[in-house]
């Protein structure tokens, strides 16, 4: 009876086993298309015919229908020397919690004027990244997974520029440059529908209409001025925050849902954060977070739409890293997350920049100390914001000290 029994399930289980190869070549790549991406990637080398998906339009277009994909986290080299023409590229994998690299073809790093351009990651959004050279002010638009790349077309500017923003969708991206000073902001748009950048435009400086932003002090405009004080261990210490290269025009860029408003914020050398309205054209500035002469690195994060200022502090002999969300009716700071203390303390007195970057459900955090040769200098975290859950990632073979966020689509077109 129990060997008439097991002939049973046996023949169960292969009634339910269905072929792939079965399949027509269309559902196939529908079915496909639900891969994470790195396991697609891995698949090609099945078969000719899976092969032949990644050229497929209608896998193309089943990609596309994929609502979001886990984030994968382009990282940037410590040393500042991440040009685009370094055959290796590390990411780091939210999906299966790994290190990967990526290996642009020849094609792509073997251009004569991208192999000798310094071509640095600046901004991310949806699939793309974009590079800038700092050398001639040029400007690329790439898939990290797919390795095409578009050059936009050349903008000659001589204002100051301030921050760099992008925000895509499936059809179409805009790269936005905003430049000047607090006391004379300007943007320039380039939209890919049309291949072109727009005119300049310029932002006006709007007083914040909720009622308790009436009550609140504000600044001086000395305070925008670079100062310099001396710390508790008798350090000079400027006020005018130091950024990496990479995160020099770093900025969070978000759509209103509502009335679909782009949204554009960015830190100020003073540790001010200036919200602008390139919609509606004008911009204010947020309450500063901490004291002018608090020792403290600071970074801005988009997770889920939402602006979250990141806090590396220290106070009375300890250090604390907290995220905090501005209340818009109270107009004021609200601390929403923290890092567990036992961590956050290794820190203190250690000099360390913070620079992080978002998706929707989690935050990336690179701790580094630049002046340090220890192997310890870099330290990567991975929170999961629901859970307020904090993983430190292994090491991996070279030191970065920031990251920027992107979902790895094979169908995002540059």
């Amino acid at each position: 009876m129990a060997s008439k029994r097991n002939l049973k399930r046996k023949l169960l289980d292969q009634h339910l086993v269905f072929p792939l190869d079965e399949l027509n070549q269309d559902l196939l790549e529908r079915v496909l298309s639900w891969l994470p991406t790195s396991t697609f990637l891995r698949l090609t080398s099945v078969s000719k015919r899976w092969k032949s998906a990644a050229n497929s339009p209608v896998f193309h277009h089943a990609c596309s229908q994929i609502p979001s994909r886990e984030p994968w986290f382009y990282m940037v080299d410590s040393s500042q020397s991440s040009e685009i023409k370094n055959q290796q590229q590390f990411v780091y994998d939210a999906a299966e919690m790994n290190w990967k690299f990526l290996t642009y073809p020849s094609n792509f790093i073997g251009e004569k004027k991208l192999n000798q351009s310094n071509f640095l990651p600046v901004a991310a959004s949806g699939g793309l990244l974009c590079f800038h050279n700092g050398e001639n002010g040029e400007f690329l638009i790439c898939n990290p997974v797919t390795s095409s790349y578009r050059k936009l077309p050349f903008l000659d500017y001589s204002d100051t520029l301030s921050a760099i923003g992008m925000i895509s969708t499936q059809e179409s991206y805009k790269l936005f440059l905003i430049f000047g000073e607090i006391s004379s902001l300007s943007f320039r748009v380039y939209d890919s529908t049309a291949d072109s950048w727009e005119d300049t435009a310029i932002l006006s400086k709007k007083s914040p209409t909720c009622p308790a932003a009436q009550f609140c002090t504000t600044d001086d405009d000395d305070d925008d001025r670079m100062l310099y004080f001396l710390s508790k261990c008798g350090n000079v210490v400027a006020t005018e925050i130091q950024k990496n290269p990479c995160k020099q025009y770093s900025s969070i860029t978000t759509t209103t849902k509502g009335d679909r408003q782009e949204i554009l914020c960015f830190l100020n050398s003073s540790g001010k954060v200036v919200a602008c309205n390139l919609t509606e054209k004008h911009f204010f500035e947020y309450p500063r977070l901490l004291p002018l002469h608090h020792e403290y690195s600071i970074d801005l994060v988009e997770c889920g739409g939402e602006l979250l200022a990141v806090v590396l502090s220290e106070f009375l002999e300890t250090a604390s890293l907290r995220i905090w969300k501005f209340d818009e009716k109270e107009w004021a700071w609200n601390q929403v997350l923290t890092m567990p203390s036992a961590i956050s303390h290794e820190f203190y007195s250690k000099k360390v920049d913070i620079n992080c970057t978002g998706s929707s459900e989690h935050m990336f955090v690179c701790i580094s100390n630049s002046g340090s040769s220890d192997d310890e200098s870099c330290r990567y975290f991975l929170c999961k914001l629901a859970e307020n859950e904090w993983t430190e990632l292994p090491a991996c073979s070279g030191k970065f000290s920031c990251a920027f966020s992107f979902q790895p689509r094979i169908e995002a077109s540059v």
